[in-house]
Parts: C-alpha cells; sequence; structure tokens
C-alpha cells in the first residue's frame, strides 16, 4: 500500500540522490573516436596488486613529487592487465603524473614515455569514481558490435575541472 506522503520521501532522499548522480557526470555519456595520442613524458610508481589501490598509489606519488618540489601534471595511469581476466594480486600498473621533460626525477619515482601511436580513444566528463565505469562500458560497447572486445595497455589520462562546479574529463586510450 502506498502511502499518501510519498512526494516527501521523494524530495528529501530521492532527488538529492538523483541530483549529486547528475552533478557528478553519471548521467553522461563516453565519445568515442579513432585518433593518434601521444607523446606522452610521465613520472610514475610501477604498482602491483588490486587495481582499486591506484588512487591510494596516485597520492604517493603527488606527496614525492611535491617533496621533490615539483608540481604534479596531469593524473596518468597506464593498465597493462585486463581486471576481467588477472588476479588481483597480478594487476600491473604505472601510476603518475605527466612531466614536461627535462625535469629531473629522484628516486624512488621513476620516469617513462609513450610515443604517439593510433587508438580507440574514449572521453567523458564525470567524477573520478564514475568515469572509468562509463568510459570503460563504451569502449565495450562500441568493440562488441565488431566482435572485438578490449585491448590492454590502456592509458588514463585524468584532467581535473578547474572548479568544484566542474567536473573533470576522463580519457582511455586503447590501442589499435
Amino acid at each position: 500500500m502506498i502511502k499518501k506522503n510519498w512526494l516527501p520521501f521523494v524530495l528529501a532522499f530521492v532527488l538529492p540522490i538523483v541530483l549529486v548522480f547528475w552533478w557528478w557526470g553519471g548521467f553522461n555519456r563516453a565519445t568515442i573516436v579513432q585518433t593518434v595520442a601521444g607523446p606522452y613524458h610521465y613520472v610514475y610508481a610501477e604498482h602491483i596488486g588490486d587495481y582499486g589501490k591506484i588512487p591510494d598509489i596516485q597520492i604517493k606519488v603527488a606527496d614525492a613529487l611535491r617533496a621533490q618540489g615539483i608540481t604534479p601534471g596531469a593524473p596518468i595511469t597506464i593498465l597493462y592487465d585486463d581486471p576481467r581476466t588477472t588476479l588481483k594480486s597480478a594487476q600491473r600498473a604505472h601510476v603518475g603524473y605527466l612531466l614536461g621533460r627535462g625535469v629531473a626525477i629522484k628516486a624512488p619515482l621513476q620516469v617513462g614515455d609513450i610515443a604517439a601511436r593510433p587508438v580507440l580513444e574514449a572521453r567523458v566528463q564525470a567524477s573520478m569514481l564514475l568515469a572509468p565505469s562509463t568510459a570503460y562500458q563504451a569502449l565495450h560497447d562500441y568493440l562488441k558490435s565488431g566482435g572485438k572486445d578490449i585491448r590492454m595497455p590502456t592509458v588514463e589520462i585524468y584532467v581535473p575541472g578547474n572548479s568544484i562546479n566542474q567536473m573533470g574529463v576522463l580519457t582511455v586510450e586503447m590501442p589499435i
């Protein structure tokens, strides 16, 4: 039986959840394009283990950069293993930040380069909590129609928004 006071319930509980989900970009769709991406020069820490720990590693890399007097650029993550088929304990990633050329980095951080290459790019404007699932689902759906699947390694670059009211943009690049 539906009670007569459903409207206050919707306004008090459901509407705020929907508004936050909208604000975080939960209803945004990813765009898919074939393009040439890179080259990238980046500083990173190697991570082996659950991809769910990547945000913690990202913070440690940022702290290590600041300790060296370097301002981190846009976050970059290179995922080498498919989490659908690889044990969590065996998942490998480079977790770091884009870096200008000629900047000297000290251990324990490492420096890497990715050459320009053709990629299938998924781009979505959303919170970092929601953006990866939206981007990878869009890639999966796009590739599924051609009988293909996501190939690794993928490169994720998240450019944060300019204000509290603007969500950042996640770009996921998959090799063609």
